[in-house]
């Protein structure tokens, strides 16, 4: 009682047969149309806006204490430079941490896209 298993493996090879022909043949090589000549070096050299804020949660900009009013002002008319300027947003370990979060949401609100938050190996112990 006995199950034979030749038909079963003379199946099986003949489908292992008609895999093997049908897959498409694999070449190891990329055809790529790459441009030619040198790329476009960018000559100039975005801008970097230094913004602080103290331990007291005054708001800096290039070392210059500004009001909410000013800071907006400045934040406008460097979004609207070309290119934008790298804002590099510094805060003390000791500051509050809404007037961060209010610059940081500002500084998108109004357009800047290149924000960097420095200084934080401060917070590590």
């Amino acid at each position: 009682m006995d199950i034979n298993t030749t038909p079963l493996i003379d199946v099986m090879l003949v489908l292992l047969v008609m895999l093997i022909i049908t897959i498409p043949i694999q070449l190891h090589s990329v055809k790529l149309e790459l441009p030619v000549g040198r790329p476009h070096q960018a000559d100039i050299k975005p801008e970097i806006v230094q913004i602080d804020v103290d331990a007291s949660n005054k708001v800096h900009w290039q070392g210059q204490t500004v009001n909410s009013n000013q800071l907006e002002e400045n934040m406008r008319a460097s979004a609207l430079t070309e290119p934008q300027p790298e804002v590099h947003l510094r805060t003390d370990k000791n500051a509050n941490y809404s007037i961060f979060v209010d610059v940081l949401a500002n500084s998108r609100r109004l357009g800047l896209k290149h924000i960097a938050v420095v200084g934080s190996e401060q917070f590590v112990n």
